[in-house]
């Protein structure tokens, strides 16, 4: 599950995690990516909803750190990271970027995962997914995964084209804005062909945050099947699981 949380700050305003907190349970992600995680004005213990999670294993990448706070994205696993890597991705004048890179020792072999939030720019994101693509041919055989927010709209721009040439398995949905998405800008890539299983989203988070979730079953090997509650797929067709 990837999702853009806006700083916590929903449409009305209001920073409140504990509505991020609540639908992410619902979910029950193995594997989360959050940008836009931001405590710069808050009290310490402002992140507490986003800890209350059943997921083990978490790293930080701080792209701002200021006297009264920090800003960045987190990645949370259920199973262990290894090898943890923080590549900055940040252009001169700019807003600092970075991607998180890890391998994760699944139940169902090693995860090669990074972790994404790129620029706004055109040119910057061009650059920034020459540095994804360094990170993704690094790895052999292990199946890798890359999620975030990929600020991309350009249908047939740099970066669709290289990570469809190196990752060739991506969400398409429609996250934000996300009261009324038009542009998939927050996406699941993945190495293997048919790795993606399927890919839905959350229509409460238009309450939560500016942008919606993605979230994706991915199959590695023998993954169990999960019911879900309402979700709209690839199409953009609301549905229920629940029958």
């Amino acid at each position: 599950m990837t999702w853009n949380i806006h700083g916590g700050i929903g449409p009305d305003r209001c920073f409140d995690l504990s509505r991020i907190a609540a639908l992410v349970a619902r979910h029950r992600p193995d594997i989360l990516a959050l940008q836009e995680v931001d405590t710069r004005g808050r009290p310490v213990d402002c992140l507490a909803p986003l800890g209350a999670f059943d997921i083990a294993h978490l790293t930080e990448a701080k792209t701002m750190v200021v006297p009264d706070g920090h800003y960045g994205h987190v990645l949370y696993s259920r199973w262990p990271m290894r090898d943890v890597v923080l590549h900055d991705l940040s252009m001169r004048w700019h807003e600092p970027r970075m991607a998180i890179e890890t391998r994760l020792e699944t139940p169902f072999g090693p995860l090669h995962l990074a972790a994404v939030h790129l620029g706004l720019a055109i040119w910057e994101r061009q650059r920034q997914v020459m540095a994804l693509a360094t990170i993704a041919r690094r790895i052999g055989d292990i199946p890798t995964v890359m999620m975030g927010d990929f600020n991309d709209w350009l249908s047939f721009g740099r970066v669709r084209r290289t990570m469809a040439e190196l990752l060739p398995e991506r969400t398409r949905l429609r996250s934000f804005p996300a009261g009324r998405p038009m542009l998939s800008l927050d996406r699941i890539y993945c190495s293997r062909h048919a790795t993606l299983v399927r890919a839905f989203t959350d229509l409460e988070a238009a309450t939560a945050s500016d942008h919606l979730p993605v979230i994706a079953d991915i199959h590695l090997a023998m993954a169990d099947a999960r019911r879900e509650p309402d979700w709209i797929d690839d199409t953009g067709v609301e549905v229920s699981l629940w029958g």
